[in-house]
């Protein structure tokens, strides 16, 4: 068939950590706050939906896209509203905020060097903010009809790469389009690809030991600049993910059942279709020993059969890459408010977002730990400080995130609650929670260790002190303070006296504290009965002592 793929649409979604650019111990603005108040010069504007919007605007397709979560995640996703029991309650917004721009309309992709270009449209793209994180998301949703089956499979491999891998002997770069431009809506080119420029790729590592980010992602992003990038910007990120973005494709296909195992590995696993000429349904994209138990792990067939609203329908989950294929013919799979392609671009997107946002997340903190223990100096008291402020700061932020974004199950709907859990599965998000969990607790066992000992250094000072300041204490209490008889004496000689005793009881209580440690070693040899008075009198000999033991 010349054009097996009717309807193609293929979902990206770049987690990115956000860079803090204001000093630390300063008020820090949101970043969507930061886009607010650009205006006109940021080309991103807020998305005022169907759950902020209007009523007139909510519609049977958001009301099943909101009824799909359990209510802990549509108070993630979706805030809260008035309550009608109690008038005076404000709307809590959610702590997802998202903005859209909406200049770019087409991209005019080449898949390989001296082939025709293919123009997909921009569906939308959006940034994705969430409350207490430092993080963003890029999303961008393209669209194509007529597609062939190797071309989809082509777009899929190439098109999320936010650099490229490598080149090629003749220059071409690896696994990345030949060519993009974004376009805008009169056709005109907004911004291009630069993969094939080798040079400024390797001078940009070579200088910054941090991977370029390619053109026509950096134009996207604007004003968001890379924080090695040398351009000034108060929204700065970098990456924390590999370089090929989580991706999410549909295709609506003549008769699904005409695909070959090995069309469906390579789809499900992102693999290149194969080089022109040659008939890649034939062979698979690696060994057929690795491939054994594919069905079984990456495929939910639920709706894999003849039958069903939506037969022949397969979903390919492998946690980076959400697939789903079904028939073009079928009107429920085809169907933009209540069937198969509605739940992909809304519940099933809200889901893969989900997890994605968990691992970067989890990510996040992780780095964040590396960072403080980078920057900790054990002989600057400062350095000490912030070592500890950021570890604080750490620890309360991953309680926020554990309460507020962290979920086992977002779903009971079966089909939604199986490819959740297959995403969370394939992306180790337990063990990573885990980690990341113990490196936190073990961070911050270590800051309340610290306290502790220095809280029992004190009172070992303290103690020491009061004992040997208890010698004098005693000794003028029992002659009664009367050494002196100088109650009649003139103001002057009382000043004199009270400085004089003043300064020596000044300086022999600094000087008790300077040798606390000593004296308490010395006050437990004294309580020793096993050592002789000649050992308890070396030890009285250690407190002046130039080493320390």
């Amino acid at each position: 068939m010349l054009f097996p793929v009717e309807h193609f649409r293929q979902v990206l979604l770049w987690p990115l950590r956000l860079v803090q650019t204001q000093p630390p111990g300063t008020a820090q603005r949101h970043p969507w706050q930061v886009l607010k108040d650009l205006g006109e010069a940021s080309p991103w504007r807020e998305v005022v939906d169907e759950y902020t919007g209007a009523a007139s605007q909510f519609h049977e397709r958001h009301y099943s896209e909101f009824v799909t979560f359990l209510p802990y995640v549509q108070r993630f996703l979706y805030g809260e509203g008035r309550n009608a029991g109690r008038p005076g309650q404000p709307t809590v917004d959610s702590p997802m905020q998202v903005f859209r721009r909406h200049d770019i309309r087409q991209g005019r992709m080449t898949l390989r060097r001296g082939e025709a270009p293919i123009v997909l449209d921009i569906v939308h793209i959006d940034l994705y903010f969430f409350l207490d994180v430092e993080l963003v998301l890029l999303n961008i949703e393209v669209s194509a009809d007529h597609l062939s089956l190797a071309q989809a499979q082509e777009l899929m491999y190439r098109f999320g790469r936010g650099y490229p891998a490598g080149w090629q002997a003749d220059g071409q770069a690896l696994h990345c389009l030949a060519d993009l431009q974004w376009l805008d809506a009169q056709g005109h080119s907004l911004a291009q690809s630069d993969v094939q420029q080798r040079e400024v790729f390797l001078a940009h590592v070579a200088r910054h030991r941090a991977p370029r980010i390619a053109a026509h992602w950096a134009y996207l992003l604007q004003p968001l600049v890379g924080d090695y990038s040398g351009q000034v910007g108060e929204l700065r990120c970098r990456q924390i993910e590999y370089y090929r973005m989580p991706l999410m494709a549909y295709l609506a296909l003549d008769n699904p059942r005409l695909l070959t195992r090995s069309d469906f590995i390579r789809l499900g696993l992102v693999a290149w279709a194969g080089a022109s000429g040659t008939d890649s349904a034939s062979h698979l994209p690696c060994a057929e020993q690795h491939l054994s138990d594919f069905e079984s792990r990456y495929c939910h067939d639920r709706f894999w059969a003849d039958g069903g609203a939506a037969p022949n329908t397969r979903y390919l989950c492998t946690g980076h890459s959400l697939v789903v294929v079904g028939g073009a013919h079928s009107e429920f799979y085809t169907c933009r408010d209540r069937g198969v392609l509605s739940q992909f671009r809304h519940q099933h997107f809200l889901l893969f977002l989900i997890v994605h946002f968990q691992k970067a997340a989890l990510l996040m903190f992780s780095d964040k730990l590396v960072e403080a223990l980078k920057d900790l100096h054990v002989d600057d008291i400062g350095s000490v400080r912030r070592f500890k402020r950021a570890i604080r700061a750490s620890f309360a932020g991953f309680l926020r995130f554990t309460h507020r974004y962290w979920f086992h199950d977002v779903a009971e709907q079966a089909q939604a609650r199986a490819l959740f859990q297959m995403s969370a599965g394939h992306l180790g998000l337990d063990a990573l929670y885990a980690e990341v969990k113990e490196r936190i607790a073990d961070m911050n066992s270590y800051l309340e260790a610290d306290s502790l000992r220095r809280q029992a250094n004190t009172v070992v000072r303290l103690t020491v002190v009061t004992i040997f300041g208890l010698i004098g204490t005693v000794s003028t209490g029992f002659l009664g303070m009367n050494l002196l008889a100088e109650a009649d004496a003139p103001w002057s000689t009382k000043l004199a006296i009270f400085g004089t005793v003043f300064v020596l009881t000044l300086s022999l209580t600094v000087y008790t504290m300077a040798k606390s440690k000593r004296l308490s070693d010395f006050l437990d040899a004294l309580s020793d009965e096993r050592l002789t008075v000649w050992q308890k009198c070396k030890s009285l000999a250690l407190v002046w002592r130039g080493d320390d033991h």
